[in-house]
């Protein structure tokens, strides 16, 4: 990665480590699942605006279905269960370990030394933050939590396998963030209107503040309009193994949020965690040094003899 895709990968990771308190803080009274049908309804509006990307609609939908519908809706609910800011985003980091695996599955991207043993250090990281928490959480809370990391790590894969899809240079990743986002709304209503009932919706936007809008907006527009448009850029101009490991970075910053905004002060356990995601991070991304008479010798990496994604000038309507 180039150091202005490492920046861009920190500012991410940041919005979405920020983001977990946001979500908790907004969303008292209200459904979670009916929560994340009005964040996607709001960031679905860009449709608008935001010309179609160059992929098929089974790579949209997938990437609706998996990275937005998936993840978000088991993660709010997962909160919405009693599961604290700071241990989900803890334990949604699984998804560097499952993307990585699902990457090397699908798409034969083998990580390289060096990126191994970053994410065994930040894995490592995680894991010493987890036994400082304690083992308080609910047990189905952190069961929705692991879930929705899986559902993020396959929602990785199929857009680092679509590949550059935007129609014109100056929209980015941000066509499909948009237009995926288009697959979330009626799905999360529905499962909303069957899981949590009619009466909880109906509570719900009777209870729908300035704090729950104030935190869709942010959710919407920074997380997912911002957030994930430059993720899903990343994504299509680097390794998964390269990008991924960065939002590491997540857990740290809801951590200190959390400590400073609703007095979850991190311990000893915690702070040494948290650096040791860090390093994990940068140990990921070091630059691999080859001396020059043997890089003649040395082989291309296996997802650069992969053929791109096709560029489908017409897709499927």
């Amino acid at each position: 990665m180039t150091r202005r895709d490492m920046l861009l990968a920190a500012m991410v990771a940041t919005l979405w480590g920020f983001n977990f308190v946001v979500i908790d803080w907004g969303m008292a009274g209200i459904p979670p699942l009916f929560f994340v049908a009005v964040r996607f309804a709001v960031v679905a509006l860009a449709a608008v605006v935001v010309p179609r990307p160059l992929a098929s609609w089974k790579t949209v939908v997938g990437v609706g279905l998996f990275m937005s519908l998936g993840q978000f809706a088991l993660l709010y609910t997962s909160i919405a269960l009693g599961l604290q800011p700071g241990i989900a985003a803890l334990l949604l980091q699984a998804q560097v370990v499952l993307t990585i695996v699902v990457a090397a599955l699908a798409l034969r991207e083998r990580p390289s030394r060096m990126q191994t043993i970053g994410v065994l250090v930040g894995t490592v990281g995680l894991g010493v933050v987890a036994l400082g928490r304690g083992g308080d959480a609910p047990a189905l809370a952190v069961v929705l939590c692991l879930l929705a990391a899986l559902s993020w790590a396959i929602g990785n894969v199929i857009s680092r396998k679509a590949g550059p899809v935007a129609p014109a240079k100056r929209f980015g990743a941000l066509s499909l963030t948009v237009w995926s986002s288009l697959v979330v709304p009626l799905p999360a209503l529905g499962l909303s209107a069957l899981i949590e009932g009619p009466d909880a919706i109906a509570a719900g936007i009777a209870a729908f503040g300035w704090r729950p809008i104030v935190s869709t907006l942010y959710t919407a527009g920074l997380c997912t309009l911002v957030g994930y448009a430059i993720f899903n850029a990343l994504l299509a101009r680097n390794r998964s193994a390269s990008v991924v490991p960065w939002v590491l970075l997540a857990p740290v910053v809801a951590m200190a949020s959390a400590a400073l905004l609703l007095g979850q002060v991190p311990n000893l356990w915690e702070t040494v965690g948290g650096l040791v995601l860090v390093a994990g991070v940068f140990i990921a991304n070091a630059p691999v040094r080859r001396r020059a008479s043997r890089s003649a010798a040395v082989p291309a990496p296996v997802s650069a003899s992969l053929p791109s994604a096709p560029r489908a000038g017409s897709p499927s309507r």
